[in-house]
């Protein structure tokens, strides 16, 4: 696995995430789904490469797990982020 794709990955669907997030939020709260696999390569990138916060797009302030570590959570100046995996 290339570190640096795999972040440059991360970042790709971390844009579309924040892209998309607006068109589904109810007030500051926005879910989206990702595949198990993108879902993956931005918890990888987020929690297990060692990626500086600079890599990352300059809207998230934040960002961590939640509901047993099935959920990443991306705080934002104007929406709070739950990034899940579609259900199956």
């Amino acid at each position: 696995m290339d570190p640096n794709l795999h972040v440059k990955q991360a970042v790709n669907h971390l844009n579309r995430v924040l892209d998309y997030a607006p068109m589904v939020a109810e007030g500051r709260e926005a879910t989206v789904h990702l595949t198990p696999e993108d879902w993956q390569v931005v918890a990888d990138a987020l929690f297990q490469m060692d990626t500086p916060d600079a890599a990352l797009p300059d809207a998230i302030a934040d960002y961590g797990l939640a509901n047993e570590n099935r959920t990443i959570t991306l705080t934002t100046e104007d929406y709070d982020i739950a990034l899940e995996i579609i259900p199956g």
